[in-house]
């Protein structure tokens, strides 16, 4: 199960581009998407792949020498939307990729649906998206090209997560999951964890990405949140918090959010406690590897349910930190 984003960055900008692509591998993501909107974008391509620790996918709309050219740059993988690329340039695409061993994903999309499928189906419905998709795997099939994955995204939560089931039940290529335009971050990781979380757990997808209007870096996250949920995968720590009630007597709010900002960079799977008050804190501080159970002025740190010391409510952080320090071998500014 990949983690997958796309650079925000005006590609022709290649500084920009491999900087942010560095952002994003040290958040967590594992394959970036970039976009192509013309020959220049194309003819930076491989400078790109070369700086870049990620594999490297190339975005593509309309123009097929965008696609030929991306191919020729040495890219691990393009996206063609069939919605957009006329059937006789398809097949040119499709066998430049076979020549170079380019995996190509099919981005199968509500808002750029083939016109028959649309008005046979009604609109962008989800049986829609699934015949576009099998419709283009068997075409590539007759290619003799097979080298693919395939997303079905919608803005419609339901409308993706039934076609990517209608079609994970007649073709076994990788599936690609995500909601597209899902908005800013609050509303992308209400729908993308409904969407990608409710496939996960049926156990439909291969790659994931979570869309947010804004900074990928963002998407990282949530991509990963997702994932630790259904204990699919972990990457960095899990903070455990209560939502606090009256008989919190600490800024708990802000302790936490001071203690995700610096343990943001943390790779090492943790299970932390950050609690308000003893009534749930020692509880959850016996499933967590290290809790603090916060009362007004002090507190009790436990590591592994046992009670290590009592700590002044200023040393809560710094404490954590130290203690984290040495369980993930990795300096943390303080």
């Amino acid at each position: 199960m990949a983690v997958q984003s796309m650079t925000s960055t005006d590609t022709r900008d290649v500084r920009a581009t491999c900087e942010q692509i560095g952002k994003l591998a040290g958040a967590g993501c594992e394959i970036v998407r970039v976009a192509v909107p013309d020959l220049e974008a194309a003819s930076v391509l491989s400078e790109i792949r070369r700086r870049s620790p990620l594999p490297i996918v190339a975005d593509i709309h309309f123009d097929d020498r965008l696609a030929l050219l991306a191919i020729g740059q040495g890219v691990d993988g393009i996206r063609i939307n069939p919605g957009n690329i006329p059937r006789e340039k398809f097949k040119d695409i499709a066998l430049a990729a076979k020549d170079r061993g380019v995996c190509m994903r099919l981005g199968i999309n509500g808002g750029s649906l083939e016109k028959d499928l649309l008005a046979r189906h009604g609109g962008p419905t989800a049986p829609a998206l699934a015949e576009s998709a099998l419709r283009s795997v068997a075409y590539l099939e007759e290619l003799g090209f097979g080298n693919l994955k395939v997303s079905l995204k919608s803005s419609n939560v339901a409308t993706m997560i039934d076609a990517c089931r209608v079609f994970s039940q007649k073709c076994d290529y990788p599936l690609h999951l995500g909601v597209t335009e899902a908005g800013t971050l609050l509303p992308s990781a209400i729908k993308s964890s409904v969407g990608i979380g409710i496939l996960l757990a049926e156990g439909i997808g291969d790659t994931i990405r979570v869309s947010v209007t804004g900074d990928p870096v963002q998407e990282m996250a949530v991509a990963w949140g997702i994932l630790r949920a259904l204990n699919l995968r972990e990457r960095g720590p899990e903070i455990i918090s209560c939502p606090t009630c009256g008989r919190c007597e600490i800024d708990l709010p802000a302790l936490v959010k001071e203690a995700e900002r610096k343990l943001a960079h943390v790779e090492t799977p943790l299970k932390i406690a950050l609690m308000g008050c003893v009534v749930n804190g020692p509880g959850e501080a016996v499933e967590a590897d290290i809790g603090i159970a916060g009362g007004k002025g002090s507190g009790m740190l436990f590591k592994k349910g046992r009670v290590v010391r009592k700590i002044r409510e200023s040393e809560f952080i710094p404490v954590l930190l130290a203690e984290v320090e040495k369980m993930a071998g990795k300096i943390i500014v303080h």
